[in-house]
């Protein structure tokens, strides 16, 4: 079947349902390393060290770069 030829595309079910995900308080270490680099403008800062490595418009928007750095954590 070629591109655009459906008429309604199905959403998928999400994997799991909200009430059955664990809410849990986060570690306190990860609370006042995030204060932290909020203060010191971590986010703007990385964006503006990795801009040029992006590119303007291909394919799916990127994670920022300061979210891409704390899940290297």
């Amino acid at each position: 079947m070629a591109m655009g030829t459906r008429k309604h595309r199905q959403r998928q079910e999400p994997l799991w349902y909200r009430a059955e995900l664990a809410e849990t308080p986060g570690h306190p270490f990860y609370e006042k390393l995030n204060r932290a680099l909020e203060s010191a403008r971590f986010d703007l800062f990385c964006e503006g060290q990795c801009q040029g490595f992006y590119a303007e418009k291909k394919g799916r928007p990127s994670l920022p770069p300061g979210v891409y750095f704390r899940l290297m954590r």
